[in-house]
């Protein structure tokens, strides 16, 4: 992690360089360390929503934990973030099984529900940014249909089901594993009913607009304001596009898509360059650092629980 850190603090260094470092450091220095705690209180407004739908997906699940201590595992995974895909957030279908002894096969819809409900709210949000912002960014339709495609293929057990056994079949390959992810799709059954899909995607669509919110807040600080509904676009955009890289949080991916759109916006690189920056800091790295805080105690509340069900 302090590597993929080191990379990016390097890489924003060299565009500063090349760009204007004293114009880049101007504009960082405009910034109030009032607006700054904004940015990051928007970030815990969108952690604090995700937090909730994660919740109510665990007890929606049947599992039996507090909202603390579900809100305790959705925190504390954050410091996983900086994983290839993210797969080091499983870590907290190791803390569920400590505290509730449920084995990873029965708390793995929870994931898969829980990607999901990013995706659809991310693809709601691009799409209707985009038709009612002045821009239009190559690919992002794709890439917000996309989305929505996987979001509603997971949240349609039997459809997801049917596509599997397409696949198998096609193939023929690693049966075991084709018949485990069967049963996790037909598991996400319970996610589909509308009072917890419109819940779920309520909760979700308001952390992510908080987060695009700040990002229009940030470029309107720095003289760069370019709209609400383009700001909103070219974050969850870009968001979106370092995700799929499958790099450590987006790491380079993200940065790249974002600065491209700005500067096809006219925004020249003494802005792009620090809002990229500052808002990678107080959303991607915010998270991880909330979460590198949170892991130890879920940690160790979880080893807890797991002795006392022993003893």
């Amino acid at each position: 992690m302090l590597l993929l850190l080191a990379l990016f603090a390097l890489g924003f260094l060299g565009l500063a360089l090349a760009g204007g470092w004293e114009e880049s450091w101007q504009q960082v220095m405009q910034l109030s360390g009032l607006q700054l705690a904004g940015l990051l209180a928007l970030s815990l407004v969108n952690y604090l929503f995700r937090g909730l739908r994660w919740h109510l997906f665990a007890r929606r699940l049947g599992l039996g934990l507090s909202a603390r201590a579900n809100i305790r595992h959705f925190l504390g995974g954050f410091a996983m973030t900086a994983t290839p895909g993210r797969v080091g957030e499983l870590v907290r279908m190791r803390w569920i099984s400590r505290e509730a002894g449920w084995p990873f096969t029965r708390s793995t819809p929870l994931v898969l529900v829980d990607r999901a409900s990013d995706l659809a709210a991310m693809g709601l949000i691009l799409a209707v940014a985009l038709s009612l912002s002045t821009m239009g960014i190559k690919g992002a339709v794709t890439v917000a249909a996309l989305a929505l495609v996987a979001a509603a293929l997971v949240t349609r057990p039997a459809l997801l089901s049917a596509l599997v056994t397409l696949c198998y079949r096609a193939t023929g390959w690693l049966p075991r594993l084709f018949a485990r992810i069967r049963s996790a799709a037909r598991s996400l059954k319970q996610f589909s009913t509308a009072p917890v899909i419109a819940g779920s995607l309520t909760l979700g669509l308001a952390g992510w607009v908080a987060e695009g919110y700040a990002f229009h807040l940030l470029l309107m600080w720095m003289g760069a304001d370019i709209g609400f509904f383009s700001a909103v676009a070219i974050f969850v955009f870009s968001t979106l596009a370092g995700g799929l890289t499958g790099a450590p949080g987006g790491v380079g991916g993200a940065e790249a898509a974002m600065i491209a759109l700005l500067k096809l916006h006219g925004i020249p690189l003494e802005i792009s360059v620090p809002a990229t920056a500052i808002i990678r800091v107080t959303t991607l790295w915010f998270a991880i650092g909330l979460g590198l805080l949170v892991f130890p105690f879920a940690e160790r509340a979880s080893l807890k629980a797991k002795a006392k069900a022993i003893s």
